[in-house]
């Protein structure tokens, strides 16, 4: 199997992949709060974390993924009120469009979807253990851990109690009953209108740290091997988890935490309070999924990612996304003509100079991809070897002698099929062997006609016939390009544009 370093946020340094037990990885990703439609900042993590278990499971490790909704919790109760609904209908409707984006993007679904309001008898249990243990405390009906009874407390985050307590009031609970100002909630006594379960310490709901441990444990056991979630994440929840969780079970909690970095919005975190963001739905009312995932894999996934908004005449540009559809045409451009050189018949002829470099870059390219994705999942440098294999089949078909012989054809084919394999590793690619379809204005077929309408001008040395269908059709955003095998076609985005608008 093949050997896969990653950066332990714990440690603070690359290490080797080691799971718990060889050959399978256990995997948990903090997910959302289901309270609002998510944004590309949340699909920036979730396609990190896909795009990781995917080379995992393509290097031959099984991956069972575990993945949280935090159904429970104050912007929930906040939204739900706003909207007049329950929170169990407001939870359970934006969990369904969390699906319906993610799925849109190819994001494999996780093993498990566990709820907080379907596991409040465990947390209970987990929180009563804490409590008999001396590490956690009752004031009025909450329940707090007392942190300063955890001797490594601050490890994930690198700090010490003292610089915590420095630097905690904008992320921990302010409340003059703690005993310190770092203890946090695993409980909290209930308030009216807002939903509540019996505990031993009165009817309540839990708190936002405990639910993770417990859904973790409960699926993966102590010392699993991936823990997943932002940088934002560290202080306080992922550092209250290590917390809590090794109190109860008295053993190492987690192997390695990896983090993924922010998509930024003019310097600031795209997130909703700051009302930065934009859609999942919103871009991909615009662009197709492969675009956006082409996008948010291109940096490194520990690397912030810069997302820029402008606004022109009305309209709202993502100069980003525009970068990434083009590269994308290009792709598929460069496959719908490889499928079309393979297609027709070979030519008997010795094989031109380039073959040998086409054959060398496929050999390269898997070697770049492997090594990119086995040193900290570098999606960035994965996708540049295959760009570069792009460029190598382009320079193959569009070589001024080229001839389709034998070789140049099983070339190609390899070509094509390797980018296919190693673009379905991180998700991409798999629409782009499809020919492209026009709308209900003008069909494939009929565009065929025209083609074949235009060949027989140009034959009999009309050329304003032919010119004339060749500037009609640019005007409906299909271009023509005339090649030595034949015409062929492609799709701009003008054309997209057209059909959407009919």
């Amino acid at each position: 199997m093949r050997e896969i370093y990653l950066y332990n946020t714990l440690t603070r340094r690359k290490e080797r992949l080691e799971p718990r037990e060889p050959g399978k990885i256990c995997m948990y990703v903090c997910g959302v709060t289901p309270y609002s439609p998510c944004h590309l900042g949340h699909a920036r993590c979730y396609l990190a974390y896909d795009m990781i278990r995917r080379y995992l499971e393509y290097c031959g490790y099984e991956v069972f993924h575990v993945q949280n909704f935090t159904d429970v919790d104050d912007k929930i109760i906040a939204q739900a009120r706003e909207e007049g609904v329950a929170v169990a209908d407001l939870a359970a409707r934006m969990i369904a469009e969390y699906f319906r984006d993610m799925d849109a993007l190819g994001v494999k679904r996780a093993h498990r979807y566990p709820r907080v309001t379907a596991h409040i008898p465990d947390i209970i249990e987990v929180v009563q253990a804490l409590v008999e243990k001396e590490y956690a405390y009752v004031v009025e009906g909450d329940v707090y851990l007392e942190v300063r009874k955890i001797p490594d407390y601050g490890k994930l985050s690198g700090q010490t109690l003292d610089e915590l307590r420095a630097g905690a009031s904008e992320r921990v609970e302010v409340d003059e009953r703690k005993r310190d100002p770092l203890d946090f909630a695993l409980w909290k006594a209930a308030k009216p209108d807002e939903p509540q379960w019996e505990s031993p310490w009165g009817p309540g709901r839990p708190g936002w740290h405990i639910e993770c441990s417990v859904m973790s444990l409960k699926y993966l056991g102590p010392g699993f091997d991936i823990h997943g979630g932002g940088p934002d994440l560290i202080f306080p929840h992922h550092e209250n988890e290590i917390a809590q969780s090794e109190a109860y079970t008295g053993k190492s909690f987690v192997r390695y935490w990896l983090h993924n970095g922010l998509l930024n919005v003019r310097g600031e975190k795209m997130s909703k309070s700051l009302r930065n963001y934009f859609t999942v739905q919103a871009a991909l009312e615009r662009y197709e999924p492969d675009v956006v995932r082409l996008y948010l894999l291109s940096k490194h996934y520990r690397s912030s990612l810069d997302f820029e908004l402008r606004e022109r005449d009305g309209e709202v540009e993502m100069p980003q996304l525009e970068e990434a559809a083009r590269a994308l045409e290009r792709v598929q451009l460069t496959l719908q003509q490889v499928e079309r050189a393979v297609a027709c018949p070979p030519v008997v002829a010795d094989d031109p100079p380039q073959l040998k470099d086409l054959q060398f870059r496929l050999t390269a390219t898997e070697e770049r991809f492997h090594a990119a994705l086995s040193d900290d999942f570098n999606s960035a440098a994965a996708i540049g070897s295959l760009f570069s294999l792009v460029g190598e089949l382009n320079r193959m078909l569009n070589a001024s002698d080229f001839r389709p012989t034998d070789g140049v054809q099983a070339a190609l084919s390899a070509g094509r099929d390797m980018l296919l394999e190693l673009g379905g590793v991180l998700g991409l690619f798999q629409q782009s062997r499809q020919e492209p379809t026009l709308g209900e204005d003008l069909s494939a077929e009929l565009l065929k006609v025209l083609i074949s309408v235009r060949q027989q001008a140009r034959e009999r040395r009309d050329w304003a016939t032919a010119d004339a269908i060749r500037d009609r059709l640019a005007t409906l955003g299909v271009v023509l390009e005339d090649r030595p095998e034949g015409t062929t076609w492609r799709r701009t985005k003008k054309a997209a544009k057209n059909e959407k608008n009919s």
